[in-house]
């Protein structure tokens, strides 16, 4: 009788245990982050916002991520301040970098964006720039991909291979599927800005020889001629 009386006792403890927990919702349960409306939709905060939206792609000190650092001064003084803004708001189509804003579609505001830009600036960016001779405009048409061949093999096929398929000191950057996750724009950025957090040299080489922007742009018309056809990717 004892027994019966305790199971009902013990059974009717966590019927209210259970009550409890649904009525002040999942959102009280042990181990959840009690995080606040304030940090995950309107904080300003940089390292917060970066270590959300950023460091995945981007690693978590600006560097050694899969794509570009920002940890770069060279970088962030090539790019202009309106178009790293309008990559972050609207990301770019056809590729991984996806819109932030909300305007967009993405989960940031406008004085979230301004905060991330300017955290970004702030703790990476240098007043003096790249220093020496001024980098190639950001920007340039693509170039002829027959000279692009000849500007490949003196300048980076050392690292990348003869045929640009992976070296012993760089990965392929002819294969299909890396070039289906790039923009031309992007190929450009690289060449000019280089990987320096995984050893490539920016525009000005190894050994002090900078490559012209006619020479960046035959480049990357070379290593474009080799995508396949990306399915929603806009002509560049």
């Amino acid at each position: 009788m004892r027994r019966r009386t305790f199971r009902k006792r013990t059974l009717g403890s966590l019927l209210a245990l259970i009550g409890a927990l649904i009525a002040t919702g999942c959102d009280s349960l042990p181990g959840r982050p009690k995080g606040t409306a304030d940090e995950s939709t309107e904080s300003t905060d940089f390292e917060l916002l970066y270590a959300n939206n950023c460091a995945g792609c981007h690693g978590a000190d600006g560097r050694l991520g899969p794509a570009l650092p920002l940890h770069d001064p060279v970088y962030l003084a090539l790019v202009p301040p309106d178009r790293l803004r309008a990559v972050v708001e609207d990301g770019i189509p056809g590729t991984a970098m996806t819109p932030f804003a909300k305007s967009s579609g993405g989960s940031l505001t406008s004085a979230q964006i301004d905060a991330l830009l300017h955290g970004v600036m702030e703790h990476w960016s240098r007043a003096e720039g790249p220093g020496g001779a001024p980098p190639p405009p950001y920007a340039a048409p693509l170039g002829d991909p027959g000279r692009g061949a000849s500007v490949y093999a003196a300048a980076c096929a050392s690292c990348h291979g003869a045929e640009g398929h992976g070296g012993a000191k760089g990965h392929d950057i002819v294969d299909p599927t890396y070039l289906a996750l790039v923009s031309d724009q992007a190929l450009r950025t690289a060449v000019i800005a280089g990987r320096t957090d995984l050893g490539m040299p920016d525009w000005r080489g190894k050994h002090g020889t900078p490559l012209s922007s006619e020479q960046v742009s035959d480049l990357v018309a070379w290593m474009a001629a080799h995508r396949a056809p990306v399915v929603g990717r806009p002509k560049e």
